[in-house]
Parts: structure tokens; sequence; C-alpha cells
């Protein structure tokens, strides 16, 4: 016999040779019935995974991420043994489980339609109910390029090849189908019932644009219909919140084919990009931060100082000047430590905290390219606290309650996760030790749960990353909290301390917004392009029903703009109600609508884009109300509906 510990702390005794499928039927029906993948000592597996010795087990669900990940895996193999028996020419590339879903990268001839799809599902539905066990088997590494290579799938070949030489190559098998594949999976294909092929893209092998152009297929699955069901629905829903249709609609910016990935902001654009700014300087104002501006252009020396040059160059535009190598910066971080460097600093400077809303720029492939949310040219809301050692959590702790500040004005709910140390780092183990630990630390004084993430971090640092969850159930990676030991020392930053030495400073990169323009994107999909009173680009429409009201529209215009409200008058020749509909569409908070008895009476009759009719108001009452929401930044209107 031997002993399994379970996730609540209990100890089972099973014999030994026992599957983790039968400890979760041992444990109830239910729990073998939902089971996905199991977790042994840490590792997941396959629940046909035999247990041989003492363990700890814990059986993996749908909901839990890594069985959501291994069901969606398996979702992609049946989705790839559909397509190999109705195309027997394609040619399979990878296909992993994603969140929310999976894909799979194609090579073949015949060019794939939406049409297709529906065969493709059609012929998958044949392979659920076909009831394939899904099996595990290993080859040696010159075994499984041979056994590829008979199959004539020239991209698993690469794939094996790009392998140590004496490495053990695992396979999944269901039926016919054989693919390249770690894992895990789950036991049979009856397994994945509801499923749905959402659209079709391009991508480059291996990301690598002087690559084939590959056909990829993206799909999602859930244990039940019902699920399927209610995700479907929210992507009907994000659909209608579009920020790329909603943007275009509204007037906000533009995407032209002589600028891509270089978004072009409108005048009702810049109004809500200038208010988030705006909001952002009042925030960092309060607590203590100054703000600066760097350079666009800096040359190769900075960037071989920095790092960037030989991490990150691929990601970045270079030019020459006078025979010499710049680069576009794509992150204000450098231009920062030079900041600092132009004056003497003592440790009585410290907290120092710099702001800088800087124009950054970098280089994303075509097909990554997606609205104002991935960019190649863009504003990050950036900052650099200088500091000394002992002052690290507590300004971390500060940077995290600004942050939190921040996405409740927006009513953003959000998670936290941890990165730690990534591969191609730079520095010692005792930096990044104390760097983790002081993250670590903060987040845990500040009794914040999060996710960790090892390996994730920047080259230069761990860090904080905050993801936004939206009114419809997406998140957004938005605000970031780095720890840097690397830079200063790189660019020999230095303060004189309480000994009368010099010291090296240490420094927290962060950003709130993150990107301000994917920052907007979200907004405008999380109101669906109903922006509160404050941000809406136009805070009042005024709706003059004929010609003779124009003089007291006028009026309210005037006193409108000298209290500082925005505001549009249609003076077109239409008829009320279009003009009524038209506001509506612009998606104006209110309407003031004039005719003879509003002008006769100096009143204005209210219509709020969220509740409807409000009644004829006082104009200094309307305004003495909107100016409150706007001061409060509220998120809904504090306007009573009419009875």
């Amino acid at each position: 016999m031997i002993k399994i510990t379970l996730k609540d702390g209990s100890i089972k005794e099973v014999e030994r040779g026992t599957t983790v499928y039968d400890v979760a039927k041992q444990i109830s029906g239910r729990l073998a019935k939902e089971a996905v993948v199991g977790e042994v000592n840490g590792n997941t597996v396959d629940l046909s995974y035999v247990l041989n010795e003492d363990c700890a087990l814990n059986i993996l669900k749908f909901e839990d991420e890594a069985g959501a990940h291994a069901f969606r895996h398996t979702s992609s193999h049946i989705m790839a043994q559909a397509i190999k028996r109705l195309y027997k020419d394609a040619k399979l590339a990878i296909g992993p489980a994603i969140d929310n879903g999976f894909y799979y990268d194609i090579d073949m001839d015949h060019k794939l339609v939406p049409e297709d799809l529906e065969k493709i599902e059609a012929e998958m539905k044949k392979i659920v109910k076909e009831d394939l066990k899904l099996e595990r088997f290993e080859l040696p590494r010159a075994e499984a390029l041979k056994f590829m290579a008979e199959k004539h799938e020239d991209y698993k070949v690469e794939l094996i090849n790009d392998l140590p030489e004496d490495s053990i190559i695992s396979f999944y098998q269901q039926g016919e189908f054989v693919d390249l594949c770690a894992g895990c999976h789950v036991m049979s294909t009856k397994e994945i019932k509801a499923f749905k092929l959402l659209n079709l893209a391009g991508a480059y092998w291996r990301g690598d644009e002087k690559n084939k152009m590959l056909q990829r297929i993206y799909g999602t699955s859930f244990p039940k219909a019902s699920q399927l069901e209610a995700y479907l629905n929210m992507l009907e829903e994000a659909k209608k919140r579009d920020h790329r249709k909603l943007g275009k609609e509204l007037k906000l910016f533009a995407l032209l084919e002589e600028g891509p990935g270089f978004p072009f902001f409108l005048p009702k654009g810049m109004v809500v990009k200038n208010k988030l700014l705006e909001y952002w300087r009042e925030v960092h104002e309060k607590a203590d931060y100054v703000e600066v501006e760097t350079p666009i252009i800096l040359n190769r020396k900075l960037w071989e100082t920095s790092g960037h040059w030989f991490h990150y160059q691929e990601n970045m535009y270079t030019l020459k000047i006078d025979d010499e190598d710049y680069a576009i910066k794509p992150m204000n971080c450098p231009g920062g430590m030079l900041v600092y460097k132009t004056d003497l600093r003592s440790y009585k400077d410290f907290p120092m905290r710099v702001g800088e809303i800087g124009r950054v720029h970098r280089h994303e492939l075509s097909g990554a390219l997606h609205g104002l949310m991935r960019v190649r040219a863009f504003t990050q809301d950036d900052a650099h606290i200088f500091m000394l050692p002992e002052q690290i959590k507590d300004e971390i702790m500060n940077v995290v309650k600004l942050i939190d500040g921040v996405y409740k004005t927006f009513g953003f709910s959000y998670h936290v996760e941890l990165s730690t140390r990534p591969e191609n780092s730079m520095g010692t183990d005792e930096e990044w030790a104390l760097a983790e630990s002081s993250l670590q630390g903060a987040l845990e004084a500040l009794e914040l749960d999060y996710k960790l993430n090892e390996g994730d971090g920047a080259f230069y640092g761990p860090k904080i990353d905050f993801h936004l969850r939206d009114s419809i159930g997406r998140t957004w990676q938005c605000g970031t909290i780095q720890l840097d030991m690397q830079l200063p020392q790189r660019f020999e930053l230095s303060y004189i301390g309480k000994d009368g030495e010099k010291h090296q400073p240490i420094v927290i990169h962060r950003v709130a917004f993150g990107s301000i323009e994917r920052f907007l994107g979200i907004l405008i999909e999380e109101f669906a392009g109903k922006f509160p009173a404050w941000l809406a680009p136009v805070q009042v429409k005024l709706l003059p029903i004929a010609d003779r009201h124009l003089p007291f529209a006028e009026e309210v215009a005037a006193k409108l703009q000298a209290a500082g409200l925005r505001y549009e008058i249609d003076s077109r020749a239409e008829k009320i109600g279009y003009k009524i509909r038209e506001a509506q569409l612009e998606k104006n908070p209110y309407m003031l609508v004039i005719g003879d008895k509003e002008a006769e009476s100096k009143t204005v009759s209210v219509r709020s884009r969220d509740i409807g009719e409000l009644g004829s108001l006082e104009v200094d009452a309307f305004m003495e109300v909107l100016l409150k929401e706007v001061k409060e930044r509220s998120l809904k209107t504090l306007f009573e509906k009419a009875e």
C-alpha cells in the first residue's frame, strides 16, 4: 500500500499501481465524473497516471486552470484529427490550448473559408461519439524523427530536431490519429461534448514573418452546453462592444493603411485621452510625483548600457543619424535613469518619485496588431521611484494603493500576479532574492491574494501585474510594478548616504494605465462607448426643435461653456425625433430638447442616455447636478428619473 496526501490534508491508503482516476472514483463518483487531470507532487498528469509511491495528489476539474488547459488541449487534437480526415494533404504545426479556447496551425493547399468550419465541426462530433481513448507513448528522439518523417509531418520533424539528442519524445494517440505532444489530456474524446470553431486567421510558422504563413483555426470548448452558450453570448456582446467598431462610429480614432499599428486620434478621442491624462496628473501630484519628459530617439550606447540592444532589439526600430546607430525608444526607463544623473543626489532626496507620460514604439508583427489593444506606437504612464533599500516595502505598498484607487475610479475589479526571475535575466542570485521577497512581502502586508508566475519577470527584475476584469468577464493586464536593481548598476546611479559615502539606489518601475491607448480601448468596450459624463467627448447635446429656438439654445450653450462643460448644438433642419435618435447613437450622456415651452420658461427638457426622460429643469439646476457628477467622476448619472 502507498499513502496519498489529498488537497485537504487527509491521507488515503491505496494499492500500488492505482491510477489517479481510480483514486478520484474512490473519493466520489461525482469527482470521478468531473475530473480532468491530476496533480502529483505539483506536476500535472493524466488521469491514467499510475501511482507507485507515496505522494501528494490533487484532482483537477475544468474549473482549475490546468484542468481547462488539458480539456481544451484535447479539443485541439480532436480538431486536428478531423482536419486530417477531411484534408489528406494537411500538415500540422502546433495546436495549443489558450485562454478560453484552443487553436491549430495548419499548412495545406485548400484555402479554408468559414463554411469549412461547419464540416470540421461535424467530423469532430463523429470523433467524440467514437469514444476514442487518448493513450500516451514515448520514443527515443531518433525513432520519433523517423516516425514523424514517415507521416510527412515536416513541422513536427522540425520541432523534434530542436530537442536534445538524448530526449525521450512523448506522443498521444486517439484512434488512427497520433500527435507529438507533452500532454496532458482527458481520457477519451467522448468527454469533449460542447465545442465551437470560432474563426480563421493567418499565422507565421513560429511567429517569424520570414517563415511560411499557415492557416490557424480558433475554437473553444466546455464540459457543458450551457457553459458554451454563455460564452458564445459573451462573445456576441463583445462584438457589439468592439472598440474598433465603436471607435469608428463615435469618431474617436482611425486606423489607416498609411500607418498600420499607428492609430490616429480624432478630436473626440483626444478629449477622452486628455481627460485620462488630466486625471493621471491629479492623482500623481497628490502622491508627490514630479513629471519629466525624455527624448523619443536615443543612441545605441544608451541601449547597450540598459541591455535593451542585446535583449530587446528585435522589438526596436533603429536608424542612423550622422553615421551613428540610434533607436526609437521602446520604453521610457533608460531616459529616466539619465534624468536622475543630471544632478547629485542625497539620501535626503528619497523616495524620489518621477513620472513620465512617454511615447514609445515597439515593432509588432502585422498579424498581432489589434485596434488600440496591440499597436506599434503608444503612450505609457510611466513612473520611476528612486529609494533606499529600507523604503522598498513602503513604496511598493504606496504604489499598490495608488493603482487600486485608479482602477476603482473606473469601476474595475482585478487580480494580482507576481512574476519571478526569467531565464535571460541580469543580476546576481542575491539581488533577485531580495527583489522577489520585497514584492512578495508588500503583497502579503496588504493581504492581497496573488498568483505566482515563476520565470515570467522582466530581464532586470521581478514584477507585480494587475489584471483588470471587465463587465463581461474578460481580463486585461494593465498596471505593473517592477523592482529593479540592474539599471541603477548599469547606469552607475549613486547618492550620498548618511555616512557621506556613495551608494546605489533601488528603483521601482511602475505604470497604472499601462498603455493609455490600450486602456482607452478597454474603457470603450467596458462602457460599450457610453462614457460616464466626466469622460464623454460631448457631455450635453442641445436639440432645438426649430430655427426659432436656436437663440435660446445658444444662450444655454454659453452657460455650459462658461462652466467648463462640453456640448454640441444640432442645428440641422431635421425632425426632433430624428435628432434624439442620432444623439442616442452618439451615446451622449445628456440631451436637452428646446422648444417653444422651454424658450419661454427658460428651462430645458432633459433626456438621459441611461435612464430616459428626466423632465423639465431650469438650466442652472441641470448644470449643478451635472457639474457634481463630473467633479465626483461618477460612473452613473446623479439625476433621478422623472415620475
